[in-house]
């Protein structure tokens, strides 16, 4: 039977841990790496709902985006979420694996995803993290000349976005070249106008951003969950491909934290 160290690999193969950007905590996060896996449950976020859902699915394993522990835990005693998760997580059997800004900056990763979805091609990183690399964050990409109107349809339809941002102050009626990022990638907004991006799609997009941009860049925030729901998608591909008799689960208990009216 396949272990939680073999499927490990295959992400970090693909997403290898160097790329994670130094705040981050990518890796296993809870468990045995030579415990046998029965099945495998996908997330965003590791929460509560998640984990029921994968005790009752009976996955003994679960990969996630966003890393339950972002910071060194001094203590299990289920003072907070971080640590009743955790501890829920040991109680199971249920080990826990996170691919973060790794997946974000590989080739063929979270931003690539997003242009995929959309229909960017010749892509490119935004910003390398090395000088002629294949890596790094953000993608930048060409797209057939799209009325910006029917883009942004396109944009909010594919990603089912509920409520999309974007700025008006730009007059180009025309996208070719379009910049994308999973998550909140406001940082990139001016490296995504000199690289003359005619757009840049991320998530976290501030007012101020908006004002002090908006005449140089069509800017379109769909939010952070739904900018990187597609990490499911990679991490289903990854684990079916190399292991194609393991059960791996999109889940049904999973929700974004952000509602609108």
């Amino acid at each position: 039977m396949t272990k939680v160290r073999e499927i490990a690999s295959a992400i970090e193969e693909f997403a290898p841990l160097r790329l994670q950007e130094s705040y981050d905590n990518a890796g296993l996060q809870v468990g045995d790496p030579e415990a046998e896996v029965s099945a495998v449950l996908l997330c965003l976020d590791v929460t509560e709902d998640i984990l029921e859902e994968a005790q009752r699915r009976s996955c003994s394993m679960v990969v996630s985006h966003h890393p339950l522990i972002f910071h060194g835990l001094k203590s299990l005693t289920g003072a907070d979420e971080t640590q009743r998760l955790v501890m829920q997580a040991f109680r199971n059997n249920i080990a826990i694996y996170s691919a973060h800004t790794n997946l974000d900056s590989t080739w063929d990763g979270v931003s690539h995803e997003m242009a995929h979805t959309i229909g960017v091609e010749n892509l490119r990183p935004l910003e390398p993290s090395e000088p002629d690399g294949n890596t790094g964050l953000g993608v930048i990409g060409d797209l057939p000349a799209t009325p910006k109107l029917e883009l942004l349809r396109r944009i909010k339809d594919k990603f089912q976005v509920k409520c999309l941002k974007y700025s008006v102050g730009k007059r180009q009626l025309v996208v070719k070249k379009v910049a994308l990022c999973g998550g909140s990638g406001a940082s990139l907004i001016r490296t995504a106008i000199a690289a003359g991006a005619d757009m840049f799609v991320t998530a976290d997009i501030k007012y101020h951003d908006f004002t002090g941009y908006g005449d140089s860049i069509l800017l379109a925030d769909i939010g952070h969950f739904e900018s990187e729901l597609c990490s499911e998608r990679i991490f289903s591909r990854l684990i079916r491909e190399k292991f194609p008799d393991m059960v791996v689960y999109f889940p049904e208990s999973e929700k974004n934290p952000v509602k609108f009216m």
